[in-house]
């Protein structure tokens, strides 16, 4: 279509077919349910705004979400023969929207609420989780043409007939090399107290960004629905960087609402899989919670399948072993539902993954790694789960157990990851591209709690009682065997990867290794859990010996990097201590942090904002650049 006569027409008709169709609930019984535990309220409307993904040098994707399945979702938008400028969108009206595509419809199946989200009604009734069903629209814009920003607005339609609609927003196809972007690197947002104020500021401060870089940790509870888009507080995932949130931020007896940013409907997503995106082994009864937090290693899910196979599976179906696995081990399905992210091949598998992948944006070549584990509790305590030790009472049932503080993939030589990403590092992509950006969000270097212990895999010690029954299961953690600075970091450094980015411990610290290759960790953005400097010692085993007799001490460094950096004192304005000694750190609950990579100038700028002070000016307070 190529006028707007077309265009109304097409969209009357759409009307007139959806008014006299039949709409049939995909499980009308699990909706009748929700409805009388008052989940679905019954009005419709658009679950979250449009947001963008994936983009190649013509095409665009739009992403959107709904609570209906509806018969017709589409994306209406501009001539791309024509250059929108930005600030021009708001003028803009329906109307002159003059092309339209339609959306694949897909439900995402593993979404549920529990006694633990929070919606607008009261769920604390609900006895064990509920499927909530949500349905993801996406559709592919093409024919864009470099430098033209197209305006942009979906439209989805109940079968009763009702058209729920966007406002306009815009979208352009990727960059080539040499444009000049704006790239926002954030992590670990999670529902966190100052994230819709930090994504306020960075909209009030650099105004539309051309990109988003996130490493992990999106939500708390990634089957949970409402963290990504209604949770009641005002603060989920998309709305915050939507400029939708509504959160109520208290600070010294002054509350400021925050709405956010409008970010992501105009910039494409470009998340990583951190911890907070893996669930563990699913239940119907048990909370989403206790899911999150109950993964084992697929090895070990396989030892207890082959005990039980001939119970449950005794012709060897490979489907239901396959999905008997996933849902007694850990499953990254409602990521990977919601977000279209390049693909990438498993050697040595002849299927692809999009945990990790690489991508080129302008002049950046982007690689993101799926680098995460379990967090378990430091406590030592006898009943404790944790990343040092079975609980006493658990020790006859292995079915129970957590194995430590496991990884999810390896990243160790000889892993398929690492093949991967050996052939991707020898690329023309990456050997060419003038910024060269590794993300993932496990650190390897930081001045936080989740660096300690060593990114390995527990090594079990088993203690015997003279009877031959199991005194205790302890878990090591050989910092020798790290698979990050055994393995990963000296093949980023031959590639001449200049920047590694990440997340997980809620703190913005940096540093530069001695060939020049730098870390960020720019993740104090909704909270902080401190950084461990000075006399703030992290917990662990080391300050217990007694009662740990065997462990390796200098496996556990309670202060300071555990490989010997030394932490990047901020360029222009660190914070300082009571004694006024700048800090190479900023961990703060007040303090909120992001960062903004520049490639015109190859400078990597962060800022803070202290929402004490809600009419206060943002910060410039480090820079540092990514050319020699």
């Amino acid at each position: 279509m190529n006028n707007r006569e077309d265009t109304t027409l097409i969209v009357a008709g759409i009307l007139l077919v959806l008014a006299t169709s039949l709409f049939i609930i995909l499980d009308s019984g699990l909706s009748n349910l929700l409805q009388r535990q008052n989940i679905i309220s019954g009005e419709f409307s658009l679950l979250s705004d449009p947001f963008l993904q994936y983009p190649t040098d013509s095409s665009m994707r739009v992403v959107w979400f709904t609570e209906f399945e509806g018969m017709n979702h589409v994306v209406a938008y501009g001539d791309p023969a024509q250059s929108t400028p930005a600030e021009a969108l708001a003028d803009l009206q329906t109307d002159d929207l003059v092309n339209t595509v339609a959306a694949t419809t897909t439900q995402l199946d593993r979404l549920r609420e529990d006694a633990g989200s929070h919606l607008a009604t009261e769920t604390a009734e609900l006895s064990q989780p509920i499927a909530r069903p949500v349905w993801r629209h996406e559709a592919e814009v093409p024919g864009l043409r470099s430098g033209s920003r197209v305006p942009y607005q979906v439209l989805s339609a109940e079968a009763g007939g009702k058209l729920h609609k966007s406002r306009i927003f815009s979208l352009a196809p990727a960059p080539l090399a040499g444009d000049p972007l704006k790239i926002l690197l954030t992590s670990d947002h999670q529902l966190m107290p100052m994230t819709p104020a930090n994504l306020q500021m960075v909209e009030q401060t650099v105004g539309q960004v051309d990109a988003v870089f996130h490493a992990g940790d999106l939500v708390n509870i990634p089957d949970r629905a409402s963290e990504w888009f209604d949770d009641v507080r005002g603060n989920a995932f998309f709305p915050s960087l939507q400029g939708r949130a509504n959160y109520a931020l208290e600070r010294d007896g002054k509350t400021t609402v925050y709405q956010g940013g409008e970010i992501i409907q105009h910039a494409p997503l470009f998340p990583t899989l951190g911890n907070h995106e893996v669930m563990g082994r699913y239940s119907s009864f048990e909370s989403l919670d206790s899911q999150f937090n109950d993964p084992i290693p697929w090895s070990a899910a396989n030892q207890l399948y082959d005990q039980q196979a001939q119970v449950f599976n005794p012709g060897g179906d490979p489907q239901v072993k396959a999905r008997w696995l996933k849902n007694n081990s850990f499953n990254t399905d409602t990521y990977e539902g919601l977000f279209t992210l390049p693909k990438s091949p498993i050697p040595g598998e002849a299927e692809e993954t999009s945990r990790y992948y690489a991508t080129t944006f302008g002049d950046i070549r982007l690689i993101s790694l799926f680098v995460t584990n379990i967090w378990r509790s430091p406590s030592l305590s006898p009943q404790t789960r944790g990343r040092y030790r079975e609980s006493a009472s658990d020790l006859s049932m292995p079915n129970k157990w957590g194995y430590g503080q496991h990884v999810f993939m390896g990243i160790d030589q000889g892993s398929p990851q690492y093949q991967w990403l050996a052939q991707e590092l020898a690329s023309e992509a990456f050997q060419q591209a003038k910024y060269k950006i590794v993300m993932l969000h496990h650190p390897p270097h930081s001045l936080g709690d989740n660096i300690v212990p060593a990114f390995t895999n527990p090594v079990p010690v088993y203690e015997a009682a003279p009877d031959g029954s199991l005194k205790a299961i302890r878990y090591e953690y050989p910092k020798d065997q790290d698979m990050l600075n055994r393995d990963l970091l000296p093949l980023l450094e031959q590639a001449g990867a200049q920047l590694v980015f990440y997340g997980h411990d809620h703190i913005w610290n940096r540093f530069v290794s001695s060939s020049g290759m730098n870390f960020l960790e720019s993740s104090n953005v909704g909270n902080t859990y401190n950084a461990h400097w000075g006399d703030r010692a992290r917990a662990v085993p080391q300050q217990q010996e007694a009662d740990l007799a065997g462990f390796e001490a200098d496996n556990y460094v309670p202060v300071g990097d555990p490989y010997g950096l030394e932490p990047v004192v901020p360029a222009i304005a660190p914070l300082t201590d009571e004694a006024g000694t700048p800090l190479p750190y900023l961990a703060s609950n007040d303090i909120t942090a992001f960062s903004i990579f520049e490639t015109a100038t190859g400078i990597v700028t962060s800022y803070y904002f202290d929402t004490r002070e809600p009419d206060s000016e943002v910060v410039k307070f480090d820079q540092f650049s990514l050319l020699p």
